[in-house]
């Protein structure tokens, strides 16, 4: 696993700060940003769209600037950022495999949604998930960090965006689901693994490929059609897996994989 250091510079953020304090992962924001944007649109162009342009419709100056902000800190929304620039290219990919694909970008970004992955998962199919439990995961992650006003706001905001990604359904009461994998959320899945540091099989068992809750053979499958996309590189032999994503990163952003 690289430095920290150098898997923030990928994009990755770390610490008990997010997003989701006062927001869900803003599916319909970035969605109709993106709409009207090609994929090497620039982060001073988004920022025009959202600020100058009002195409997200924000009633106020003060929302507009502060709607940017949470863009920002959910997505990045510069393809100078490694992960934003793959995560912008895969979502062109696949529309099925949007929400999901947000979701993931999320986890990688926001700690307080990654705090909330693991209550996700322990979750049976159809299990109810009533607030309060959510709450109670953040009360004992970040003890006297928070108000219970804010806890509330917290689980009611990870809770809306693991409903949009498919592990959740229904509005005030939520019950475990199954959401739908495709070749691109392996793919990137696999990306952010490789991201930091890591080859081979190993890329098959990193936080972000627990989250999609597939069998590795199920996994390697999926990476398969992944590569028959172009999204990845796909050599599997007996044992030995080798993942590559070629084009994906620079050569100076390759070096900070040796970081």
């Amino acid at each position: 696993m690289i430095s920290t250091e150098a898997q923030q510079k990928f994009g990755f953020k770390f610490g008990r700060n997010g997003a989701h304090a006062s927001r869900t992962m803003m599916l319909s924001e970035i969605t109709e940003l993106f709409h009207g944007r090609t994929m090497d649109a620039t982060a001073a162009q988004y920022q025009e769209d959202v600020e100058l342009f009002n195409v997200l419709h924000k009633p106020t100056e003060k929302a507009r600037k502060l709607t940017w902000r949470h863009l920002v800190d959910l997505y990045g929304m510069d393809t100078a950022i490694p992960l934003f620039r793959v995560f912008r290219r895969f979502w062109e990919s696949d529309e099925q495999a949007r929400t999901l694909l947000a979701c993931q970008m999320g986890l990688a970004r926001d700690p307080l949604l990654r705090i909330s992955m693991n209550k996700i998962l322990q979750l049976e199919p159809g299990q109810w998930l009533p607030r309060e439990e959510m709450e109670q995961v953040f009360a004992e992650q970040c003890p006297d960090r928070y108000s219970p006003a804010t806890l509330r706001s917290i689980a009611q905001n990870v809770n809306g965006t693991w409903t949009h990604a498919g592990f959740l359904q229904g509005r005030s009461k939520k019950h475990r689901t199954d959401p739908d994998i495709r070749p691109v959320n392996v793919a990137f899945a696999l990306f952010m693994g490789y991201l930091q540091g890591l080859s081979g099989n190993r890329l098959f068992n990193t936080e972000w490929t627990r989250i999609l809750e597939c069998r590795t053979e199920r996994l390697l499958e999926l990476a398969r059609q992944a590569s028959h996309s172009g999204l990845l590189r796909f050599k599997h032999s007996s044992e030995v897996v080798e993942i590559t994503f070629p084009d994906c990163l620079t050569k100076d952003e390759e070096a900070w994989l040796y970081e």
